[in-house]
């Protein structure tokens, strides 16, 4: 598997890193914002390792579905997928809470957290697998 990969990997785990700090903090919105960042970078590892074009994208939902496409697993729901997207741009902005009509708390975090858990692990295992 590519060096490349491996640098996204080791980004991606910092990021989760970081919204656990977060999450210990009660600061739920960074927490939020670790998270998906954590999934992002780990999906576009994956797009590495199986020879997948890099592409210049903030969408969970559209780095999964290249995943699917080429028969790779990414351990990663639709809906998770979309929970994650609603929150790259407000997380970055003052524009008020990270999702819309709804004010994040520690089971929304803990949620996202969870959910970049599951990726990681499942992205880790394939380059130790290489």
């Amino acid at each position: 598997m590519s060096a490349e990969g491996r640098r996204w990997l080791a980004y991606a785990q910092e990021n989760r890193r970081a919204a656990t700090v977060c999450l210990g903090s009660d600061l739920f919105n960074p927490c939020l914002q670790n998270a998906q960042q954590a999934v992002e970078k780990a999906l576009k590892a994956l797009h590495l390792a199986y020879g997948l074009p890099l592409k210049k994208t903030h969408s969970i939902g559209e780095l999964r579905r290249d995943l699917l496409r080429a028969q790779v697993d990414p351990g990663l729901s639709e809906d998770a997928a979309d929970l994650l997207d609603t929150i790259y741009l407000p997380s970055k902005y003052p524009l008020g809470s990270v999702l819309p009509h709804f004010e994040p708390d520690a089971e929304m975090a803990r949620r996202c957290v969870a959910i970049a858990d599951q990726v990681l692990a499942l992205t880790a295992k394939r380059f130790s697998q290489a």
